[in-house]
């Protein structure tokens, strides 16, 4: 029994299994079972007062039969806001890893920490910064320059109307877009070969724009999926974005009402939590269904 026992303490197997013992414990403690959690409670009407009690698809058909700002307002702006930041931060990223791994090493590593910022401190930045740029009176930077240049005559309240809302959230968002993915290019791009874009020359690659789709990216498809990954679950978890800039959830007319600030409204302003976790389910099938595309496009199994 003894000889047993140590011989499967020193296998392979039990060793992997300590090894990821601590991140399936974490994983299990910050995903797994809140996930499962907001899944029974989205099947549920809870107050956060008294005990949920079980409601079937009653969120769901609701969700989607009878509320009216979720149809209206929420899911076309979310899917507008995703379709725009998501490809859009993805596009800007590779574009400029791609750039920035074309210059020496010491510049590379100052602008791509310059541009790597944002994305650190970026609810900071658009508090700060970015309000005061926008802000409706005279005081704010766009104001005072349109008027300066006499191209209109009175502040625009661009942070408390519908009107240029949804274009501030999308430009800001893209501004910060260089997150984590943005990072993991530009290890890709510097860690191919050499050889194969000599070889590709060789064997008549004309330019660098060849290069990129036949070398590059086919060469960094880990890299390339890691950031589709990243900038799908970013695209879809930036309503805070809105609510920093308006100050409010909701925000103006719902201009700027995604998914999230949804979520947050029902679960913490209305205290609807099981309302709330339906709407966090189909969040996380959409985020699901946006993933799958990505590992269809970029995974190496092809």
């Amino acid at each position: 029994m003894k000889k047993r026992k140590k011989s499967l303490i020193h296998t392979e197997g039990f060793k992997g299994a300590v090894l990821l013992a601590p991140y399936a414990i974490v994983f299990s403690m910050f995903i797994l079972i809140p996930v499962m959690i907001a899944m029974g409670l989205s099947f549920t009407y809870f107050d956060v007062i008294n005990k949920p009690s079980f409601t079937g698809l009653l969120n769901y058909i609701s969700l989607f039969t009878q509320d009216e700002v979720f149809l209206k307002f929420v899911l076309p702006n979310t899917f507008l806001y995703a379709l725009v930041v998501g490809p859009g931060g993805y596009a800007l990223s590779f574009l400029i890893a791609w750039m920035l791994t074309q210059i020496q090493a010491v510049p590379r590593t100052i602008l791509t920490l310059a541009i790597y910022t944002p994305s650190m401190a970026s609810q900071v930045f658009i508090g700060v910064v970015w309000k005061t740029i926008f802000s409706g009176d005279q005081k704010g930077y766009m104001n005072y320059i349109l008027m300066e240049l006499d191209i209109i005559d009175q502040p625009i309240q661009f942070l408390l109307t519908k009107d240029w809302f949804m274009e501030i959230m999308i430009f800001v968002s893209l501004w910060s877009a260089m997150g984590v993915g943005f990072l993991a290019m530009i290890s890709g791009i510097l860690n191919i070969n050499d050889e194969l874009y000599e070889a590709a020359y060789v064997d008549g690659m004309k330019n660098r724009f060849q290069e990129i789709f036949y070398i590059t990216i086919p060469s960094m498809k880990p890299q390339m999926l890691f950031g589709a990954v990243m900038a799908i679950v970013n695209a879809f978890n930036m309503g805070w974005i809105g609510v920093t800039l308006s100050g409010a959830n909701p925000t103006p007319e719902y201009s700027g009402q995604l998914i999230t600030n949804h979520i947050d409204d029902y679960g913490f302003i209305r205290y609807e939590m099981g309302y709330a976790a339906a709407v966090s389910v189909v969040l996380l099938i959409i985020v699901y269904l946006f993933n799958k595309v990505a590992h269809k496009l970029f995974s190496e199994d092809d």
